[in-house]
């Protein structure tokens, strides 16, 4: 190992050194006193007392005689071979494929490594390739991030820049791990990463991405993370690129790079994760082709080629004693300096064991023969490299080579347990840099909200995730100008900048797009998120106008959905940059932001679920739909605060082709009753304007002295009251042909016919009090019994607006949907969106006589303008899943209080449970095996069901949220059997749910 160095001001003592700087005679030995030529320092030069290296891989003597045994016997060619790794593809022909055989079986190559192609194709030409070699071969690939990095239809992780923006070493440990199982599942035994590179240069042509980042303790840290998790599960890590590629401006595959450091600055920098991870157990390193004045005083001569770089730093100074490759001897940074054959004598001769990516093997085997015949090359120098190779092939366990199976590979290699990890990446990764005036997170959904886009790559998930939590505004235009005075309109303007996800390609805003930046951030509120890498911002040269900054680092859904959330609150920010940007943010900055307790996105494995048996929900509603149950249908799962499950299935009818979309709007029927009118209920009693013995003659005096003056809130809420199931109001204002009578229907609105009923259709304005009249004169059970009855609440919509002096759509929107970005729920939905985005609910063919779109679906509800208690509201499963999450936290979402924990207890109590009334306060319970759930829900679970299709539940025992929406009224079910119901679609989507709960 090269000795510390600890630097002290010429007027320090020496003996403070030894006392207060670790440095001791029992642990150390002073050996030099020096002075730094470029500081001035006075440099201590300390030998470190010696400690055993870890390593994962330790010989044996089983090892080492499998090893000499297999040596003995090969011939020069075989043992020339061992030391080639030759380049192979899976997307070529078979010209290609010919020429990897004949290397292997005439040239006896020692190994290959994998570029681009397929994992399929690839695992059958390792297959082929082993069978023709008479020593296993070595198998390698850059995965740096995957094998997506070289390979089609395999997973890709974040680039090691993302990477070094997370603080938890564990998720980058894991992150090695799931790459090396994926290696592993195709026969690779060397994984060419981690980049130990220090990318102190932005300007790096060929590094940048690849890099942690540019400060090296960062870089080191996150290296030994990456390494750990690869190596954990027998796959060898190969750091690169060695001494160090990150301060450099030249790409090496095209030149020689200079780096004209002195070895002082190359030990503090660039040398110093080598010294860390080397101490870890780093099995394997590449090194680079540079050109490095202060390591090798021959000029032009690459650091692969270079004796003093190889052996005596790497191996001798630095203690490595792991299998050395070269970085690709194709690449123009070594095929300049020498020609194939001479050059792969040379970084021999300099203490390399692996030649990786000849240009000539033939001609190099040849060469390389004759060097060890006169003696260029000793014996002893060509059994130290054989054998190395031979103990390593033995660690990776090709003493009993087994061929690759070839059942399951796409799915082995694709596992949701990626995604999971993926998410978690980006949740710890994404950086805020900036917080003016707390603009994170939005906290307040009533502010407008314009959305502008820069970069020509894709932004669909991070709009839409956007759009589910407020109502977003996309605006667009070409010229600036316009485009300014549109954003007058809004509050806050988001800014997101998308380029291509490849790690090569330039990331830079356009001129056009740096102007546009500025205009518009010096007349608005904005918050700038950059899907690129962080380098980006380096154009940017004032970021005074900008209010929010976000490094996202990469433009994938993930990273989008990611992103989204931490707007909104829904995540904290954990990411810390990895680089310096000029003068403005140094490397390490990283605001923490608040976390608000609203819906967040996730793969089900985060939150303990099980994907697949989730996924047996596919099959539920597609049974459904054949079963001509419902024509279309959304689900919704969430748990622990994470939507994890969103889907929709069918079309909106069983005759168009118009597909069911997540944000499509469906009649949630008597849902209304749980997500409009209960909760105003639930604040009026939250602010003690009504308690449990309220009687309903001091709610409503309408009800004074009628035989309902009497009944208590409680008993109104519970169903207990005796009230009627249903009236059809409909048919007494029907003429004899059961058509809308002209004395209450109107085609055209008129004065007092305002009402609309639905398409070309107003019924009188006073039939209201008719209704309420047919109420108040009905008769009450006489028996005290459990009766559901929709006259409870169309009753609390009078006692609402009465109390409040506001209409029940007003009370809903301003009280709960406003904030709790519910911008798709609302009653008369056709007054806000295209009638495409509503699925129809009914032919309606005996009382409204058209298509019943865009309409409610219940009969009274439309007679009462289409705004009711009962019934009325449209929404998404997205949207219901915000209201029963804040039931779900007691009254609490978004870090806003709507109404106490005590008031949401109150209301979710079985008041008379013994009399076996299985109902709180307006909400549903289990009722066993006849619904409204399966049986499988905890007692505390509640939630409402609605006719047209509809559950909406909560089980605050497992946390979990589950939303279901269809239409199974259409096209009609005017006494027809409700199929949906009997075919317990709901229930059984429910158990699929609880199933997938996962036991820790």
């Amino acid at each position: 190992m090269k000795d510390y160095i600890i630097k002290i001001s010429l007027c320090a003592s020496f003996l403070f050194l030894i006392t207060n700087c670790g440095v001791s005679k029992k642990d150390n030995t002073v050996k030099d006193l020096k002075t730094d030529p470029v500081t001035k320092d006075t440099v201590v030069y300390v030998a470190p007392k010696t400690s055993e290296k870890k390593t994962f891989f330790k010989d044996s003597d089983k090892e080492t005689a499998w090893v000499d045994s297999i040596y003995s016997k090969m011939s020069l060619r075989e043992k020339v071979g061992q030391l080639f790794m030759i380049s192979a593809y899976s997307n070529k022909d078979s010209v290609h494929v010919n020429e990897v055989k004949k290397l292997v079986q005439e040239y006896k190559v020692g190994g290959v490594i994998f570029f681009q192609g397929g994992p399929v194709r690839q695992a059958k030409l390792t297959n082929l390739y082993q069978s023709k070699a008479k020593v296993p071969l070595f198998v390698g690939i850059d995965a740096e991030w995957g094998l997506a990095m070289r390979l089609d239809s395999t997973y890709r992780y974040p680039w090691n820049m993302t990477l070094g923006a997370i603080q938890d070493l564990k998720l980058i440990e894991n992150v090695g791990r799931n790459m090396a199982n994926e290696n592993k599942r195709i026969g690779i035994h060397f994984n060419f990463a981690p980049v130990l590179d220090i990318n102190t240069n932005p300007k790096n042509p060929i590094i940048g991405n690849r890099s942690f980042g540019e400060d090296k303790v960062n870089v080191s840290e996150k290296a030994i993370a990456l390494m750990k998790g690869v190596q954990s599960q027998g796959v060898f890590s190969t750091g690169k690129h060695f001494p160090g590629h990150g301060d450099t401006a030249t790409d090496s595959h095209h030149a020689l790079p200079l780096v004209n450091f002195s070895k002082e600055r190359l030990e503090q920098i660039e040398l110093y994760p080598y010294k860390r991870i080397f101490d870890e157990g780093l099995v394997s390193v590449m090194v680079g082709h540079l050109n490095i004045p202060s390591l090798e005083p021959i000029p032009n001569l690459p650091s692969s080629a270079s004796y003093n770089v190889v052996t005596n730093l790497l191996q001798k100074e630095l203690g490595f004693e792991g299998l050395i490759f070269t970085d690709g001897l194709a690449m123009k940074g070594a095929s300049n300096f020498k020609g194939p054959g001479d050059l792969e004598i040379a970084v021999i001769l300099a203490g390399n064991d692996v030649l990786l990516c000849p240009e000539n093997v033939p001609v190099a085997v040849q060469k390389l023969e004759a060097a060890y015949t006169e003696n260029v090359i000793t014996e002893e120098r060509l059994a130290h490299s054989v054998k190395k190779i031979l103990h390593y092939k033995f660690k990776a366990g090709l003493n009993k080579y087994k061929p690759i199976d070839m059942a399951n590979i796409y799915n082995d290699l694709n596992p949701s347990q990626n995604d999971a990890l993926h998410y978690k990446l980006y949740e710890n990764a994404v950086t805020v840099l900036k917080n003016e005036k707390e603009i994170l997170p939005i906290k307040n959904l009533e502010e407008k909200i314009a959305y502008v886009k820069l970069g020509d790559d894709t932004n669909s998930a991070f709009i839409s995730t956007l759009k589910k939590y407020t109502e977003i505004t996309e605006v667009k235009d070409t010229n600036l100008d316009s485009l300014n005075k549109e954003l007058k309109k809004f509050d806050k303007v988001i800014i997101s900048f998308h380029k291509v996800n490849k790690p090569w390609e330039k990331q830079e805003f356009t001129l056009t797009e740096m102007l546009w930046l500025k205009e518009i951030a010096k007349r608005n509120d904005v918050i700038l998120d950059i899907f690129a890498k962080p380098y980006s911002l380096l154009s940017i040269n004032n970021f005074d106008d900008i209010e929010g900054l976000v490094v996202s680092y990469q433009n994938s859904d993930i990273s989008q959905v990611v992103s989204a959330e931490l707007l909104f609150g829904a995540i904290e920010a954990k990411g810390k940059l990895p680089v310096s940007i000029n003068n403005f943010f140094k490397v390490n900055e990283g605001l923490s932001t608040e976390k608000l307790n609203r819906l967040a996105f996730n793969a089900p494995e985060n939150v303990n679920m099980n994907p697949a048996i989730l996924s047996k929900i596919d099959a539920v509603a597609q049974k459904a739909i054949d079963g001509k149950m419902a024509p279309g249908m959304q689900v919704l799962v969430a748990r622990k605060g994470n939507v994890i499950f969103q889907k929709s299935y069918g079309n909106q009818t069983y005759e168009n082709g118009k597909k069911v979309t997540n944000t499509d709007l469906y009649d949630v029927a008597s849902i209304s009753k749980m997500i409009s009118t209960l909760p105003n209920v639930m604040q009026l009693y939250d602010k003690e304007k009504v308690n449990l013995d309220t009687k309903l003659k001091d709610m409503v005096p309408f009800f004074a002295k009628t035989n309902k003056e009497n009944i208590i809130f409680k008993d109104l809420l519970t169903h207990y009251a005796g009230l009627q199931a249903w009236i059809p109001f409909y048919k007494a204002t029907l003429d004899p042909q059961g058509k809308p009578s002209e004395k209450y229907y109107r085609k055209v609105a008129g004065s007092n016919f305002t009402t609309k009923v639905a398409d070309s259709l107003y019924i009188r304005n006073d039939y209201h009090d008719t209704i309420m009249k047919i109420i108040a004169d009905s008769p009450l059970s006489l028996k005290k019994e459990y009766k559901y009855s929709d006259f409870t609440f169309i009753i609390l919509k009078e006692y609402l607006e009465r109390k409040t002096h506001k209409k029940l759509e007003d009370l809903s929107r301003q009280n709960f949907y406003s904030t709790l970005g519910m911008n798709n729920t609302l009653y008369n939905p056709l007054d806000k969106f295209d009638k495409s985005n509503i699925a129809p609910t009914e032919i309606d063919t005996y009382f409204r006589h058209q298509v019943i779109q865009g309409y409610v679906h219940d009969m009274a509800a439309a007679m009462e303008g289409g705004v009711a208690g009962h019934a009325g509201i449209f929404s998404n499963a997205m949207d219901v899943a915000k209201m029963m999450q804040l039931y779900l936290q007691k009254g609490n979402y978004g870090n806003k209080e709507y109404f106490s924990s005590q008031t949401f207890d109150a209301f979710n109590t079985c008041y008379y449970a013994d009399k076996g009334v299985q109902r709180g306060l307006g909400f549903d319970k289990r009722i066993g095996k006849d619904g409204p759930t399966c049986a499988c829900v905890s007692p505390s679970s509640f939630g409402h069901t609605g006719f047209t299709g509809n559950i909406a539940w909560v089980d605050p025992e497992t946390e979990i949220v589950y939303v279901f929406l269809s239409n199974r009224t259409y096209p009609g079910v005017n006494g027809d059997e409700n199929k949906l119901a009997k075919g317990k679609i709901r229930e059984e989507i429910q158990q699929i749910i609880q199933e997938a709960i996962m036991v820790k």
